[in-house]
């Protein structure tokens, strides 16, 4: 079966071509509905990575957060019909230390090989998982963002001491609001405090136990842990301010991207004995888990709603470039393509 695909050619073009398919006993086909456009995607869209990497890596099909509907399945592990989310993280090995999204063999969906943007996805049955019946479609779409402050909250809970009055979240963004939304309702006994430039995004954060602008946090605040979820240009800064403000032996989960080298206060982390941790995508286990969290606790895909932003309609090729274009232009929230191809 031949199947469209819908690559970036480069910076702002995108192509269509057509790859085989073929049915096979081992292999799931997925049709895509939902799909959400990432940082990671504008900066292939936009050409803003180095030229070595867009030459490596382009032409490509863009998108790692996406939905969809199972359309055959000889495995028996999904009914035809069933809406699940898909798993960009493509291991190609196992082992007994090392996650499956920190081996350096896996590959990632939209990072080297072909993203949902897809006719039809053909993938293994373990790179999916069933979504609730219920569930709203459009934060469905972006679970994939929401598995990888899921795993950093997991991966930091098994590292930081035992001490966790409060927590701060630097990030007034997307990936801040995740992070402590889920934060405060997987451990809801923690104070959960964020710090970020923008009061009226802070404002949305209405389950935080404090929000303060960057510029005016109390000069004898002090927090057990923190999380930073900033990245690019800012990331340098919220880092130290971390260290200024966390009690000694805390641990600082980083999971803003920076392109750049960021400048750090390694005195203090050596005089408090900080403990740093990084944390990148995500695994299966990550998003079972986190599916089951929605089916617990629907009050977090509620409020996952409000930081829902544009919804385009995807029929023909220039709607992509359409999505992608509002999406450069947006305050805040996460584009979803409804995908109608």
């Amino acid at each position: 079966m031949l199947n469209a695909v819908y690559q970036l050619k480069k910076p702002r073009q995108f192509e269509l071509v057509f790859k085989d398919i073929t049915f096979d006993q081992e292999h799931v086909i997925v049709r895509p509905t939902h799909l959400s456009i990432c940082n990671a995607d504008q900066r292939y869209y936009q050409g803003n990575r180095p030229d070595e990497i867009l030459n490596q890596k382009l032409p490509m099909a863009l998108i790692h957060e996406a939905i969809g509907k199972v359309v055959y399945d000889p495995t028996g592990q999904f009914q035809v019909g069933d809406r699940v989310v898909m798993i960009p993280n493509l291991p190609c090995e196992e082992d007994e230390v090392i996650a499956e999204n920190y081996l350096r063999s896996s590959k990632f969906r939209a990072s080297g090989t072909d993203g949902f943007m897809q006719e039809y996805v053909q993938t293994v049955p373990d790179r999916l998982v069933k979504l609730p019946d219920n569930i709203n479609l459009t934060v469905a779409a972006f679970t994939e963002i929401v598995s990888v402050s899921y795993h950093a909250i997991d991966r930091f809970m098994k590292t930081a001491h035992e001490r966790r009055h409060s927590i701060g979240v630097w990030g007034d963004g997307n990936l801040g609001y995740i992070t402590s939304l889920l934060l405060k309702s997987m451990y809801p006994e923690i104070e959960v405090h964020v710090f970020g430039l923008d009061k009226s995004k802070l404002n949305d954060f209405t389950f935080a136990d404090g929000i303060y602008l960057v510029n005016d946090i109390p000069k004898d605040f002090q927090i057990d842990h923190a999380f930073e979820c900033v990245g690019g240009n800012g990331a340098p800064r919220a880092i130290n301010q971390i260290i200024d403000y966390i009690r000694p032996e805390g641990t600082i989960g980083i999971l803003g991207v920076t392109e750049d080298l960021a400048p750090i206060n390694t005195r203090m982390i050596l005089e408090k004995g900080l403990r740093m941790i990084g944390s990148s995508r995500s695994g299966r286990e990550d998003f079972v888990n986190l599916v089951e969290l929605y089916r617990n606790k629907p009050e977090v895909v509620e409020y996952l709603e409000n930081i829902v932003g544009e919804q385009v309609v995807i029929r023909e090729m220039r709607d992509i470039s359409r999505a992608f274009e509002k999406d450069i232009h947006k305050l805040i929230g996460k584009t979803i393509m409804v995908w109608d191809k």
